[in-house]
């Protein structure tokens, strides 16, 4: 294990990609954060299948730092339960890794 994450979560427009993307970065939370979009995405949501143009944001940072992540995102998320979902980065060059690990805030323990 790498001991780095990525952690996803969509959001309704480019503004909110690009706020959210900004404050992890400017706060040491994520190394870089790569927004994609438009996407269309199709979802059961109370009942009813929605389809709605999304903007995806990829966030790698520690693993340690999940829930402070998760903190942000939900305080400048418009949605009422935004998408945030890590996935383990088991293999990554060392270099990369190296660099994430050293961009994002120091991890105590």
């Amino acid at each position: 294990m790498t001991g780095i994450i990525q952690i996803t979560t969509t959001v309704s427009d480019q503004a909110d990609a690009e706020r959210i993307a900004a404050s992890l970065v400017a706060q040491s939370l994520a190394a870089c954060v790569q927004i994609s979009g438009p996407i269309e995405s199709t979802y059961r949501w109370k009942g009813q299948i929605e389809t709605s143009q999304e903007w995806v944001c990829a966030i790698k940072t520690r693993q340690e730092l999940f829930a402070e992540v998760e903190q942000v995102i939900r305080s400048l998320h418009s949605y009422g339960e935004p998408e945030i979902m890590a996935v383990p980065i088991v293999a990554a060059s060392v270099g990369y890794r190296d660099w994430v690990i050293a961009s994002v805030k120091a991890v105590d323990g």
